[in-house]
């Protein structure tokens, strides 16, 4: 490995103890030199080295699969996430390249385990296989320079494929996306940072731009499987017009801000969304906690602060008929309209408790 990289990933590894990865993008890129190489020389560099786009550092990854003969190559790459929790790791990237008509460049297609675009609103025609333009920037220098090094024309037919990909799919906006039969390679550094949360934000964002594409006037931003049930019984949504925001209320607002769909309902979980309601933009509990004396403060008198959590301040104003959960929904879309700062949403929240049921709501019915 690089020495830049090595201390890069060792300065990071000190200061948090979790150890970074390499992107879907990455590996595709480096799986794609490794069998261009071998489709010039007929043989493949093991480990193969690529040259990453922020500061240009340079890293080494083993080939873990290849196969080969005068008319294609295919290398493999195994995917290491590092130590962030993502659904690809340990997955097999191969890439498959074949010669293209003379004069095409590189072009792409999606094999076994990486999916198709069929909606639009991403930023990939519909029918394209679902490699992002960064990883296909990346793979179209590094075809590139060997291209020059070697005095070949360099038009190539690049086939990138992950092994289970469609089953590992089924655990990511995919679907939802439109993006069918796999996965999408992705990555915009080739870096992998631990809990970074990037692809969800990522996920996010594509599907605001698939809903907008749409024309759907009418969002959901759902912290949850069950806030989006709730979602759908009580708007009619359909499935491409929910948007799995998770903690990431912040992520969902700033880019509607920018990319605005006319309504916006945020559905969640009281005690998350009354962190919303306190100014907090990820809801995530390690990064962000219930604040009781600011419940206490929307309902005075009734000893909130002394709750144990979230939900028990909700037993407690419950108890009393006190109207927290209507407070807790006006303050979260106070956040929400801060946030969005004029842009043209119309903004309405629902706060429900564990089992779904719709504990406040502003505006109220």
């Amino acid at each position: 490995m690089n020495d830049s990289v090595a201390s890069g990933r060792d300065a990071q590894l000190e200061r948090t103890g979790l150890r970074s990865g390499w992107t879907t993008g990455a590996c595709a890129t480096a799986a794609t030199a490794a069998a261009y190489q071998a489709l010039l020389t007929g043989e493949f560099p093991d480990p193969v080295t690529i040259t990453l786009p922020k500061h240009r550092p340079a890293f080494a990854l083993a080939v873990e699969s290849l196969a080969g003969d005068r008319t294609s190559a295919m290398a493999g790459i195994v995917k290491d996430a590092g130590d962030d929790p993502d659904v690809t790791h340990g997955a097999l990237v191969r890439s498959t390249v074949r010669r293209g008509p003379p004069g095409s460049g590189v072009t792409f297609r999606a094999g076994p385990g990486v999916g198709t675009v069929t909606k639009p609103g991403l930023p990939l025609d519909v029918g394209e296989p679902a490699i992002n333009p960064k990883p296909r920037e990346f793979i179209r220098a590094h075809v590139e320079e060997l291209a020059t090094r070697f005095a070949d024309p360099g038009d190539l037919v690049v086939e990138i494929s992950i092994d289970h990909g469609e089953e590992l799919a089924r655990s990511t906006w995919n679907p939802r996306l439109g993006i069918l039969g796999g996965l999408s390679v992705l990555g915009t550094t080739g870096v992998v940072v631990p809990y970074s949360c990037s692809a969800w934000i990522d996920s996010i964002r594509r599907g605001i731009d698939v809903a907008r594409a749409a024309g759907h006037p009418h969002v959901a931003g759902c912290t949850g499987s069950t806030s989006e049930r709730v979602a759908v019984e009580t708007y009619g949504l359909p499935d491409d017009a929910l948007l799995d925001m998770g903690d990431f209320a912040g992520a969902v607002l700033k880019y509607l801000r920018s990319h605005p769909i006319p309504r916006l309902t945020i559905v969640g979980g009281f005690a998350k969304l009354s962190k919303l309601a306190a100014g907090h933009l990820d809801l995530h509990s390690g990064r962000s906690q219930v604040d009781l004396a600011f419940l206490d403060a929307l309902a005075p008198g009734l000893g909130i602060s002394a709750a144990n959590t979230g939900l028990d301040a909700l037993r407690i104003a419950q108890a009393t008929g006190a109207p927290l959960g209507n407070e807790v929904a006006a303050r979260a879309r106070d956040t929400a309209l801060d946030v969005l700062r004029g842009a043209p949403v119309a903004v309405d929240v629902i706060c429900i408790d564990r089992a779904g049921e719709i504990v406040g709501r502003w505006p109220p019915l």
